[in-house]
C-alpha cells in the first residue's frame, strides 16, 4: 500500500509538472499588422490552426508602414503581415534590417477611388491625385496610372524607382500629391482621385468594388508573411506557413461572408486548390 501510494504520488507530481511546463512553455506569436483586413485574416484563417498546436497568438496594430518592420527587427513582434515583397526588400535594405519573406497571402491591391467623378473620362485639367508617399508604392502607383492611360513614364527609368518627376506625358495636366498611405482615403473630400492601398481603403470603410479601377497584382506585390531572417528555420515559422496552406485558411478566405473572397490570390494558392478541386 505504501508503495502504491508513493507511485500514485509520483504520478500526480509528474502530471502537475508536465501541466506546469505546458502552461509555462506556451509559445507566443505576435503578428504586426496595419489597419485593415489582414488582422481579420489572421484571426479567422491563421490563429485557430496555430492555437490547436499550442501557440498563443496576438495582434499588434501599427498606424503606418514604418513601425511594423522596426518592431519586428527589434523583437517586439515575431512576424508581420501587411506588406509586399518589394517594399520589404527596399525597407530592409534602407534600414539595414535582417527580415525575410516567407509565404504570400490573398491581397487587396491598389484602387483608384473618387467621390467627385464616376469615370476617369470625367477628369479635368489640373485635377488633384493623391498617391502613396513611400518610394516603393509611389513607383507602383505611377505604374498603375500608366496602365490606365492617365500618364506615360520615361522609358529609360527603372520602373521600380520612378517618381512624379519621371512622368513623360500627363495629357490631362493632373496634379500629383504624394501622401502618407494611411491618410490617402481621407483626401477624397478634396482630391479628385485617390490611389489607395487595399488595406487602408477597407479600414476607411471603402469597398474594393467602389474603386473606379483596381490594380492587377503579380506575386511581387502580393502581401507576404515577414519574419526575422534568423527565425526562418524555426518550427513556429513552419507552423505559421502550414496554417496558411491549410484548408481552414482556404475556407476563411473563400467564405463569401468574409471580405477576403474578393482578394487576388497568389499563384501557389491558385495552383494548390485548383489541383485539389481537380480543375
Amino acid at each position: 500500500m505504501k508503495t502504491t501510494s508513493k507511485v500514485l504520488a509520483l504520478l500526480a507530481l509528474t502530471a502537475s509538472l508536465v501541466t506546469g511546463l505546458s502552461a509555462a512553455d506556451a509559445k507566443l506569436i505576435r503578428f504586426g499588422v496595419s489597419p485593415g483586413p489582414y488582422g481579420d485574416l489572421i484571426t479567422k484563417g491563421i490563429k485557430p490552426s496555430l492555437e490547436k498546436k499550442g501557440y498563443k497568438v496576438e495582434l499588434v496594430t501599427f498606424q503606418d508602414w514604418v513601425q511594423p518592420n522596426l518592431a519586428l527587427n527589434n523583437g517586439e513582434t515575431e512576424a508581420n503581415l501587411f506588406q509586399h515583397g518589394l517594399y520589404l526588400a527596399k525597407f530592409s535594405k534602407d534600414h539595414n534590417l535582417q527580415l525575410s519573406p516567407t509565404i504570400l497571402i490573398p491581397t487587396a491591391g491598389l484602387g483608384i477611388y473618387s467621390e467627385k467623378i464616376k469615370s476617369l473620362d470625367q477628369l479635368k485639367n489640373g485635377d488633384e491625385v493623391t498617391l502613396p508617399l513611400d518610394p516603393t508604392n509611389l513607383a507602383r502607383a505611377l505604374r498603375f496610372l500608366q496602365k490606365t492611360g492617365l500618364v506615360k513614364l520615361k522609358a529609360e527609368i527603372d520602373a521600380t524607382k520612378v517618381t512624379e518627376r519621371d512622368i513623360a506625358e500627363n495629357p490631362r495636366g493632373l496634379k500629383f500629391v504624394p501622401t502618407e498611405a494611411a491618410q490617402i482615403p481621407r483626401t477624397l473630400g478634396s482630391a479628385t482621385l485617390a490611389v489607395a492601398s487595399g488595406n487602408f481603403a477597407i479600414a476607411a470603410g471603402l469597398k474594393l468594388s467602389d474603386a473606379l479601377v483596381l490594380e492587377e497584382l503579380d506575386d511581387s506585390i502580393k502581401i507576404t508573411l515577414a519574419v526575422r531572417t534568423a527565425d526562418l528555420d524555426k518550427q513556429w515559422v513552419k507552423d505559421a506557413k502550414e496554417a496558411i496552406e491549410s484548408e481552414a485558411f482556404r475556407d476563411a478566405v473563400e467564405n463569401p461572408a468574409n471580405i477576403f473572397s474578393s482578394f487576388q490570390k497568389p499563384e501557389w494558392y491558385k495552383a494548390k486548390w485548383a489541383k485539389v478541386a481537380g480543375k
